[in-house]
């Protein structure tokens, strides 16, 4: 009996630290100087920021993330995007990084926002094609607290086959950037992503509001838009919109770039980003 318990014991030690030890994301940090935080967007790697990392690291200490769930990074338990804020808290905190920049594209510009709301500890913000509510912007009567884990199209996208989930995810890489090498790419990142990461997380993201909070954020934004297919009007009132509460921000908007306006307007992009940091 006491073999027993002290298997028993020991298995929920193990299982217990196991738990512990679930990473919300994975950092490589390259270059040296001031701190960069580099967030990539829904589904990608920190691989997304190879060309700006390029760049940076010349004069700054970059730490490019990778999340739970995306790449090789083993998936965490929900809810997903609140771990993610608490351990970059916390690793901004163990590594004594002082006022980084955050740069972040899609998911990765919200949660730079989402930080900023909570703390000054920050040089700038950097959004890159990024709203502070994705759930306003695709449904009508909008409420955070309508948004649920368990919906019938989450439960659609979990039981749904692998070649149809292949056929939409080529069919959102095809529509998120208008270059073709990397809409190969963008669906690879995709179907690699953990099934119920790629569900539940984004019902995280849907479900985050950031559109009065913004009105905490004291450190200075820069956003970087995209503006195809919709055109540059249309875009300009959806920011308008959603950033109104927002005092101190500045935008620029990239013709011809698609949601990753880091492959479709590359020289264009990188210029704008080493003026925002200097």
């Amino acid at each position: 009996m006491k073999t027993i318990k002290n298997v028993l014991f020991i298995g929920i030690i193990f299982l217990t630290f196991n738990l512990k030890a679930q990473r919300a994301f994975e950092v490589k940090v390259i270059g040296s100087g001031a701190p960069i935080l580099l967030f990539p967007g829904f589904t990608c790697t920190g691989e997304v920021w190879d060309d700006t990392v390029e760049e940076l690291s010349k004069t700054n200490e970059c730490h490019i993330f990778t999340f739970a769930g995306f790449g090789d990074v083993p998936a965490i338990e929900t809810p997903w995007l609140p771990k993610i804020k608490e351990e970059v808290t916390n690793y901004i905190l163990n590594n004594k990084l002082i006022t980084p920049t955050i740069i972040g594209h899609s998911l990765g510009g919200a949660l730079g926002l989402w930080l900023a709301t909570e703390s000054n500890n920050f040089r700038k913000i950097i959004v890159v094609d990024a709203l502070p509510s994705v759930g306003a912007l695709m449904m009508p009567n909008f409420k955070s607290e309508n948004v649920v884990y368990d919906n019938p199209y989450n439960k659609q996208l979990l039981e749904m086959s692998r070649e149809d989930f292949e056929k939409m995810a080529t069919q959102m890489a095809f529509q998120m950037t208008l270059n073709k090498e990397k809409q190969t790419t963008i669906k690879d990142w995709i179907l690699k992503t953990d099934k119920e990461t790629y569900v539940y997380g984004y019902t995280d993201l849907l479900k985050l509001d950031l559109r009065e909070d913004i009105s905490k954020i004291e450190v200075p934004v820069s956003i970087l838009a995209g503006t195809h297919p919709y055109g540059e009007l249309t875009v300009k009132n959806t920011y308008t919109t959603q950033y109104k509460n927002l005092s101190n921000y500045s935008i620029q908007y990239a013709k011809d770039a698609a949601h990753f306006v880091m492959f479709d307007q590359p020289e264009w992009f990188i210029k704008a980003v080493v003026k925002e940091i200097k």
